[in-house]
Formats: structure tokens, C-alpha cells, sequence
């Protein structure tokens, strides 16, 4: 399984972006898939996925203010985000993982339950 994200950079806090990530490699009924992010000297956090509950799901931090969505052939996961914050930035990862291993929602979601990664992408966001 190969993931690569796209669509990171820096940009005004009040501005928006969307990040999108490509899978390969899998079926996509294996697999649920949800972005994290990690600033420096934070731990990795998850930000919105589309897990075993069937439907998205948000951080606290990004509820109201980003949209988890995916395409029809469910390769590629979509992450807009809006009104960005200097707290949003940030190092942004696409992960995936078995749809046993699936968590119900990205608010119990934790790294060690997805077992494949992209690089990572950096958001900026200046004040």
C-alpha cells in the first residue's frame, strides 16, 4: 500500500487548503483511511478520517472548519480545510489501515492502528 498527499503549503491564517491523498496498492473495502498531523514537539494527532462509523469524523480542533471526503473510487482521500489558524500548522499524514482494524472514529483513533503512512506533507499557516 503506497499513499502520497498533496496540496500543502503556507498560507494566511483565515485562508484555506485542501490536501488530498492517493492510494494505491489495496482494494478499498480493505481499508478506512484518515489524516493526523504533528507539529513540532507534539505528538501526532488525528484530524478527520472516514473510519468504521461509516461516515467522517472530526477532531475537536477541526470540527466546524475542514471537510474528510473521498472520491467514488475510494483512492483518494480529501482533506479541505478553512478559517486555518496558526495551530493548524503543522506536518499532515494520510494513513490506512485494515478495515478490521479500523477505529469507529477518529476521536479514538490512534497511530498505532494504521499500519501504512505517506511522507507527509507541512502546512504553514502565519498569523
Amino acid at each position: 500500500v503506497q499513499l502520497t498527499e498533496f496540496g500543502g503549503g503556507s498560507v494566511q491564517s483565515g485562508e484555506s487548503l485542501r490536501l488530498s491523498c492517493s492510494a494505491s496498492g489495496y482494494t478499498y473495502n480493505d481499508y478506512c483511511m484518515a489524516w493526523f498531523r504533528q507539529a513540532p514537539g507534539k505528538e501526532r494527532e488525528g484530524v478527520a478520517g472516514i473510519l468504521s462509523a461509516g461516515r467522517p469524523t472530526y477532531a475537536d480542533s477541526v470540527k466546524g472548519r475542514s471537510t474528510v471526503s473521498q472520491d467514488g473510487t475510494k483512492n483518494n482521500l480529501y482533506l479541505q480545510m478553512t478559517s486555518l489558524k496558526p495551530d493548524d500548522a503543522a506536518m499532515y499524514y494520510c494513513a490506512a489501515t485494515p478495515t478490521l482494524r479500523c477505529p469507529y472514529g477518529i476521536l479514538s483513533a490512534k497511530p498505532s492502528q494504521f499500519a501504512y503512512w505517506g511522507q507527509g506533507i507541512l502546512v504553514n499557516v502565519s498569523s
